[in-house]
């Protein structure tokens, strides 16, 4: 705030400048649900011959548009002042120093296009006439539009997603019921998706999935996962999985996380299978179609579904 002192914790006025900066842009972020990341905006006002809080709104805006936050709209501030004489009254717009420390209001405005954010007052005589307020606040709006012009033409919205390289978070919703399909016995599956993906995964009682991961690819990858785990195995559909187990009567495929099925010997090829061995083997991926899904939960898939007749394949 261009005050030259010892270096110390932050004072009254950054603390109160802070606050009101953080009051302008507050109301246009994210809810923890759109956006959970924690926010953290650095403002270093070097020089100061204007309002360090208000340049700190714009910049602040900035910044989080250009980091890949979600904000509603961009904000904008400026600080409004007041020279009052016997004979009249002049409303000054983005006044310097010297017109706030010798003028007799300082009246800090910010918003969006559509509406004010936060404001402060301090006068240093006895009142305001409804006439002055009404032309500061019509300049001050005059000024933000100025203002949130200059700042599209630098970026007119937020970045379509966070730095390439920056950690990922997602959340996503599954059943609460298919929370103990997602840990596993003993958390075996849970931990198989961290050990393969390297991401951290926390389940929350209300069945709220959150992943942590350094990568996109990493946090995508474990996102899918934990999807084939809690998906529901839908009659008619065209499944790829693995042959898990290669049996005398067919094979169990693994189609979606855990969920394995069964491709009966009859049900591999159109042609006469003798061994099952001899068309799969364990490990072989093969696109197979959902037959059944009885009251037991035990699912028929077919490869020969998915063959042409005359050709075999």
């Amino acid at each position: 705030v261009g005050e030259a002192r010892r270096m110390g914790p932050p004072g009254r006025r950054e603390i109160g400048h802070g606050r009101l900066a953080r009051r302008g842009v507050e109301a246009v972020l994210p809810s923890m649900e759109e956006f959970g990341y924690a926010i953290r905006a650095v403002s270093e006002i070097t020089e100061s011959n204007g309002s360090s809080s208000m340049a700190s709104v714009c910049g602040t805006s900035l910044a989080l548009m250009d980091a890949g936050v979600p904000v509603k709209a961009a904000v904008a501030g400026v600080a409004m002042g007041l020279i009052l004489e016997p004979d009249g009254y002049a409303v000054l717009t983005d006044i310097l120093g010297d017109e706030d420390h010798l003028g007799d209001m300082d009246f800090k405005v910010a918003g969006t296009r559509k509406g004010v954010t936060t404001l402060q007052l301090d006068i240093k005589i006895g009142g305001l006439t409804r006439e002055i307020m009404e032309q500061a606040l019509a300049q001050a709006h005059a000024g933000r539009m100025h203002i949130l012009d200059q700042m599209d033409k630098c970026i007119a919205a937020p970045r379509g997603s966070i730095a390439e390289h920056a950690p990922r978070m997602i959340t996503m919703k599954i059943k609460t019921d298919k929370i103990r399909d997602v840990i596993g016995a003993g958390g075996k599956v849970i931990r198989g998706i961290v050990e393969e993906t390297g991401a951290k995964v926390d389940i929350e009682d209300d069945g709220t999935v959150k992943i942590f991961a350094t990568t996109s690819e990493a946090g995508e990858a474990a996102k899918k996962m934990i999807e084939d785990i809690v998906a529901e195995v839908e009659v008619g559909k065209v499944y790829e999985g693995k042959v898990v187990k290669v049996m005398d009567f067919g094979a169990f495929v693994r189609i979606l996380g855990n969920t394995d099925g069964l491709v009966h010997i009859s049900q591999i090829a159109h042609h006469r299978v003798n061994k099952v061995s001899d068309e799969l083997s364990e490990g072989q991926t093969v696109r197979v179609k959902v037959l059944e899904v009885d009251r037991n939960g035990r699912i028929r898939l077919s490869m020969k579904a998915l063959q042409d007749p005359a050709s075999g394949n």
